[in-house]
């Protein structure tokens, strides 16, 4: 593509050396420039890609956006926002052959990333191909594409979606993340619709306090952004944006009036069952995981769905076929008659509801192993110990992923808060000794359920990010013990 086309509705301070060259890719990264590259020079938190540039240059860049003027011979464009110039060029650039698809996005704290499937489920159902983008990757057809970020960078984002728009997707399911939002990756396309989940502590290393995190995730709630929005009206942070939007807006929730609501819910170890008010539409609902929250997650991707036009029974078939989303209230496996789940709650309210959900569906104990990620909102720490404390019979401190950290520095934050309501519980640094520990301790009746991490298949340490994940250990720990329940 002609670098006159990229450039189309790019705010551009100034121009040197410009000429109008093909350009055949686009990189961030000075390290994966090749011929006829366009480098995006950016400023970010750890590193100036203005640093790059000689590099980029000599790997086959043939030109260069920044926001500053640099002394190099190719042709340099001078933008006063370069992230959000990156979101526009790559929409220019990655441009399908067939009709782009409609972006439907999933904002919150907790719940995105099964609400998305939610949705995709059910528009399946209805006949009409569907994409997802998020924590897990991106699924569509038959394809599947590697986990980078929750919303992945403008240029992968878009890339993505021009590859499913090539393989007739109509549309795409995405997490869209605080940090996205902030960091303008989606430039300013307008979406069809957005779900918004809930709002709860997390991300206070990156967002100053948690007005600013809220006010993020609220800001992409205008006419100039979206078409409609679908709203839980049981959130604090909800009802603000049901208040101050000027977007037609859907509401849905368990407590307060809505558009749509639940009645009648019961939850066994099999999943959820209830009838659904679905804007005077009466809709028997099934879902194979527990959870009052999955019941939020559940109407928040119905209302959408039904927004959209989607028969009730497309809804009521798509929620009750789902396969539950891997690492969330994932059930791995019996063991000495316990029941033993993965999920990847990492957050205060995510802890909670939780282990609430599973403490309703528990004949005995409740077991519990978990700990926090190292280099993130160290505040939550200390929150979510008390939160273990509270609800679980049993806990097993153990390391998250602890990144450049000291992991007994985040146990001992942790310890803080258990102890002002449990004493029940034992620190093991070492992820799969805790694991293993735990195992040991469940007899029947018994729910063990380890958090934080879901179906990640990594733990990050020291910068490196090592083989591990969570459901293999549990399978692989069982098969070693001995019905006595001591390692073998």
């Amino acid at each position: 593509m002609r670098l006159s086309e990229i450039i189309k509705n790019v705010e551009i301070i100034d121009k040197f050396n410009f000429i109008d060259t093909d350009v055949d890719d686009l990189d961030i990264d000075s390290r994966e420039v090749f011929s006829k590259s366009l480098f995006f020079a950016v400023k970010g938190n750890n590193t100036d890609g203005n640093l790059y540039i000689n590099e980029a240059v000599k790997r086959g860049a043939v030109a260069v956006v920044s926001e500053n003027k640099n002394d190099v011979k190719v042709p340099q464009i001078i933008v006063k926002d370069i992230k959000e110039t990156i979101s526009k060029i790559a929409y220019n650039f990655y441009k399908p052959k067939n009709k782009r698809p409609k972006l439907i996005a999933v904002v919150g704290t907790n719940g995105k990333t099964t609400t998305t499937f939610m949705i995709k489920n059910i528009l399946e159902e209805a006949g009409i191909n569907a994409g997802v983008i998020g924590t897990l990757g991106a699924f569509y057809n038959k394809a599947y594409v590697e986990p980078s970020l929750t919303t992945p960078d403008s240029l992968s984002f878009y890339k993505l979606v021009m590859d499913m728009a090539n393989s007739d997707v109509e549309y795409v399911i995405f997490e869209l993340s605080a940090h996205a939002i902030e960091q303008k990756r989606l430039g300013d396309i307008k979406l069809e619709g957005i779900v918004f989940t809930n709002c709860t502590q997390d991300h206070l290393d990156y967002f100053e306090t948690f007005s600013d995190y809220e006010n993020t995730k609220m800001s992409v709630f205008t006419q100039n952004k979206c078409e409609f929005a679908v709203i839980n009206s049981d959130d604090e942070t909800g009802k603000k944006i049901i208040l101050n939007n000027n977007v037609k807006t859907f509401t849905y929730g368990l407590e307060n009036p809505s558009d749509v609501f639940a009645v009648n819910v019961k939850s066994n170890v099999n999943g959820i069952n209830f009838v659904m008010n679905l804007f005077d539409d009466i809709v028997n609902i099934k879902y194979p995981s527990t959870g009052r929250f999955n019941v939020y997650n559940c109407l928040g991707a119905s209302t959408l769905a039904s927004v959209m036009g989607i028969s009730s029974r497309a809804i009521r078939n798509g929620l009750s076929k789902l396969k539950v989303v891997p690492g969330r209230m994932e059930f791995v496996e019996s063991f000495n008659g316990a029941n033993v789940y993965i999920d990847y709650a990492h957050t205060p309210d995510g802890l909670e509801n939780l282990l609430k959900s599973l403490k309703e569906v528990t004949k005995n104990k409740l077991i519990l192993v978990f700990g926090c990620g190292g280099n993130r909102d160290k505040s939550k720490r200390e929150i979510m110990g008390e939160i273990a404390g509270k609800y679980a019979d049993f806990t097993v401190i153990t390391s998250d992923n602890p990144r450049y950290e000291e992991p007994y520095q985040i146990i001992s934050q942790i310890e803080k808060g258990i102890r002002k309501t449990n004493l029940c519980y034992i620190t093991i640094q070492n992820r799969e000794m805790a694991i293993g520990y735990a195992l040991t301790k469940l007899s029947s009746g018994d729910t063990m359920v380890v958090a934080g991490k879901g179906a990640e298949e990594y733990q990050e340490i020291m910068g490196v990010k090592l083989k591990f994940i969570d459901k293999e250990v549990i399978k692989e720990t069982i098969a070693k013990l001995d019905f006595s329940g001591d390692l073998i």
